[in-house]
């Protein structure tokens, strides 16, 4: 619609934006002003739309009503077409997203990061903008070497750094507060939840929420690691992200707790 078409056809000077061929409806209210019975033109829209192009019946009818070949070569470019409500719909939503943006950034960026971030990456999103500029410069310094991976996870670093120069930061992912997979606004900043931590699934994350609400709270490292069913690895990620913090190891005295 747009690209090797609409584009080209606007930057020659042949037609402009209000004139290009954009949603669906615009074909067939063309061909009506034209003069082209309602019908044809619906089943040339129809045909249009679907990306099917043009039969030599419709072209014929295009041309008896003096309907330009720039117009005919634009249809027969297209392979698929929204309706303009379609594309309301899509501009009216955009409309209330920068809103929130705007208005209410915590609610935005903790939804974004819920939804889109499937790149999320902990060791260089939740530690403030200084990490967050590091990755972005290791990431530009590879260039197209850089993995997918790390590609698809610039956006999100851009994201965080706004985030981070707004004033909004991240809290430390909580034993008690954390969600299995939402990003939780709260006074202070965002809460992540435990599937943001990597190398923490949402297996163990869910695991360990079930453990949570069914005995509340957990003695020591050991007790949670019985209860939630966790292993060595998943444990290590919770200690190393500051979640054990402060949490003995086990209900046993050892000769370190006396020193």
């Amino acid at each position: 619609v747009w690209t090797g078409n609409a584009q080209e056809l606007i930057k020659s000077g042949i037609c402009d934006i209000s004139t290009v061929i954009g949603c669906r409806d615009d074909i067939m209210a063309y061909l009506m002003k034209m003069d082209v019975e309602p019908s044809a033109a619906f089943k040339i829209m129809e045909s249009v739309r679907k990306g099917k192009g043009l039969t030599e019946d419709m072209k014929a009818t295009m041309k008896a009503h003096n309907v330009p070949d720039w117009y005919m070569d634009s249809c027969l470019k297209i392979k698929y077409m929204f309706p303009k409500a379609h594309a309301a719909a899509y501009v009216t939503n955009a409309f209330r997203i920068a809103w929130f943006k705007v208005h209410i950034p915590k609610a935005y960026y903790a939804a974004f990061m819920s939804i889109r971030a499937d790149e999320f990456d902990s060791e260089s999103m939740l530690y403030g903008k200084e990490r967050v500029l590091a990755k972005m410069n290791e990431i530009d310094t590879l260039g197209n070497a850089a993995a997918p991976k790390d590609k698809n996870m610039y956006p999100i670093l851009e994201l965080v750094l706004e985030m981070n120069e707004r004033g909004i930061d991240f809290l430390p992912v909580d034993l008690y507060k954390s969600t299995v997979n939402k990003f939780v606004v709260e006074e202070d900043g965002i809460r992540p939840p435990f599937s943001s931590l990597t190398g923490f699934g949402e297996v163990d994350a869910n695991k360990l929420v079930e453990a949570r609400e069914k005995y509340g709270t957990f003695s020591s490292i050991e007790d949670m690691t019985i209860k939630a069913k966790l292993g060595k690895a998943a444990v290590e990620t919770l200690r190393l992200s500051g979640c054990l913090d402060g949490m003995p190891r086990s209900e046993q005295m050892d000769m370190f707790d006396l020193l």
